[in-house]
């Protein structure tokens, strides 16, 4: 027994996912294809999405955000969470990568539910807001460059009603928030987005140490 989150080894990692994962074929398959790809780092872990997915029929969600799509295996997740009235914004600026998503999204049946935005996230997010959307969404997730993590949170906020959720990826950055030697923008920008978010009494706040550290915050 333990009163700190235990270590995973790989053995136990993979004890985890032979108990637990119900990873649907499609997921799969999609994980493998990006796992041949240069940046397939930038991809969720499976037990992430299973539990993203969780989180989104646990809370009733129907209007969800995404900001940070790649190659689509989180999105996929959420829409797979959604009632078939439910609908996920999706940004992004890749149309190579996303084309990888969209193919992935139809074989799974779920295309109609993502509205996918190639644009700076920043824009579609005021464009929502600009729109008359502020208070109206349940639920979004933020895994995109990390030096705009304070921006992307603060929109997504003003988007969310009282009760939503926001989820963000990677505030562990593989561990690099705790050493005092890394130095990089990408790094210490995770560093004030976590300070940030500690000091907001706008949200209750929970991060936990699932894949790359992610933060929970509900909206007040």
């Amino acid at each position: 027994m333990t009163n700190k989150t235990i270590r995973l080894s790989d053995a136990l990692y993979d004890y985890l996912l032979s108990v637990s994962s119900r990873e649907p074929e499609v997921l799969r398959h999609l994980r493998a294809e990006t796992a041949s790809y240069p940046e397939a780092t930038m991809q969720i872990a499976p037990e992430q999405g299973q539990f993203m997915t969780f989180l989104v029929r646990l809370l009733g969600v129907k209007k969800a955000i995404e900001i940070g799509v790649f190659t689509g295996y989180s999105s996929l997740c959420v829409a797979l969470g959604l009632p078939p009235d439910g609908q996920l914004i999706a940004c992004d600026v890749n149309p190579q990568w996303t084309s990888v998503a969209e193919r992935y999204w139809r074989q799974a049946g779920i295309a109609g539910k993502i509205d996918l935005r190639l644009a700076p996230a920043v824009e579609t997010l005021q464009q929502l807001l600009a729109g008359g959307a502020a208070g109206t969404f349940d639920y979004a997730f933020i895994d995109a460059d990390k030096e705009s993590y304070i921006d992307y949170y603060e929109l997504s906020l003003l988007l969310l009603r009282p009760g939503g959720l926001i989820l963000v990826d990677n505030v562990l950055w593989g561990g690099r928030v705790a050493d005092p030697g890394a130095q990089d923008q990408a790094t210490e920008a995770i560093r004030r987005f976590n300070l940030h978010l500690k000091e907001d009494a706008r949200v209750d706040l929970s991060m936990i140490p699932v894949a790359d550290g992610l933060t929970l915050a509900r909206k007040r």
